[in-house]
């Protein structure tokens, strides 16, 4: 197992009340056989110096001035810089604890190619943790201990940023950090899909993960919803979208509404539909608006959903389990 080595990228922005943490939880790995690619990215307080110092002592650490702009350009140039068998992220600000590299090698050695190892993850913060961070760690920590993370792909990003690891040949086959499209992670999860890598199921716990206020994803415009619409909608039309069978859409509210206006630009064709009788047989976006029910009038449909409530997304994927509709098939939850 110590023969292979792992390349870890690691952007780094103006992090320096929590980088020497993590870089302290980088040194205590279990597993020895790792180098990490540093790249600065302008950053304007000490986190340079202390890449700096690090490197003088570990020379398994090696550091680098961002030669282009933003965090996709970060990972660009780490990668580039990478020598090992397998490659891995992780972001400035969080912690690894110390089985992460070899728990994650000894399943991709045992799996093989084709297959992307993850492990559950844990928010923490000193202002505690929101509830739509909590739900966010318990339903995703819940599809990796199964294996199923792709099954709900186009809900939420279903691969960790700063938790997975591939081979380098599948890194390159999909693509790598090529690509310009936003949120960079998410984007990367949808090439795993696309060319077919197998989620590892995984039950341990391998990466603490940091939130704070001005956390990027927090911050910068690349993160905000719309991104996360578009991003989706482009990957479910290139990926999943079936033209020969009627797609319905199913939610009224701004993310159906959002989704609507992308369908009308690209010129797909859509029924919409909801259970609101407020809204039902109005014409929204030149849409007739109409009853759920009506659904079951089409010819083999696909649907998008958007409802984001639990409650009613039970009752909606009971709807289709009682026409043995296949989630990722037949149906696909938005939200």
């Amino acid at each position: 197992m110590q023969n292979s080595l792992v390349s870890i990228l690691i952007p780094v922005k103006n992090t320096e009340d929590f980088l020497e943490e993590c870089l302290d939880s980088i040194l205590q790995q279990e597993y020895k056989n790792w180098e990490v690619l540093a790249i600065d990215d302008t950053s304007t307080d000490s986190s340079l110096a202390i890449l700096k110092s690090f490197s003088e002592k570990d020379t398994r650490i090696k550091v680098y001035s961002n030669s282009g702009t933003g965090i996709i350009d970060a990972l660009r140039l780490a990668y580039a810089k990478s020598n090992g068998k397998f490659i891995t992220r992780m972001d400035s600000d969080d912690i690894m604890p110390t089985n992460k590299l070899a728990v994650l090698v000894n399943n991709l050695k045992e799996n093989g190619k084709g297959h992307v190892a993850t492990g559950k993850v844990n928010y923490f913060s000193k202002e505690g943790i929101s509830n739509g961070y909590a739900r966010y760690e318990k339903w995703l920590n819940g599809l990796t201990e199964n294996g199923t993370n792709f099954k709900e792909i186009y809900k939420e990003c279903v691969i960790p940023s700063p938790c997975w690891m591939v081979y380098k040949e599948d890194f390159e086959d999909c693509g790598a950090f090529f690509s310009n499209r936003y949120p960079e992670d998410y984007d990367l999860t949808f090439r795993f899909y696309e060319k077919g890598l197998k989620v590892i199921p995984c039950s341990e716990m391998l990466h603490y993960w940091r939130d704070y206020t001005t956390r990027t994803s927090r911050t910068s415009e690349h993160y905000a919803a719309n991104y996360f619409i578009d991003l989706k909608m482009h990957y479910f039309l290139e990926l999943d979208f079936n033209p020969n069978r009627p797609l319905a859409l199913w939610g009224a509210g701004n993310k159906g509404k959002e989704i609507a206006k992308i369908l009308d630009k690209k010129g797909v064709a859509f029924t919409w539909h909801c259970d609101n009788s407020k809204k039902i047989g109005k014409t929204i976006y030149k849409n007739i608006m109409q009853h759920f029910n009506t659904i079951n009038d089409l010819k083999n449909p696909q649907c998008i959903i958007t409802v984001a409530n639990q409650e009613e997304q039970l009752e909606i994927i009971n709807f289709f389990k009682e026409s043995n509709k296949k989630q990722g098939k037949d149906y696909f939850l938005f939200c």
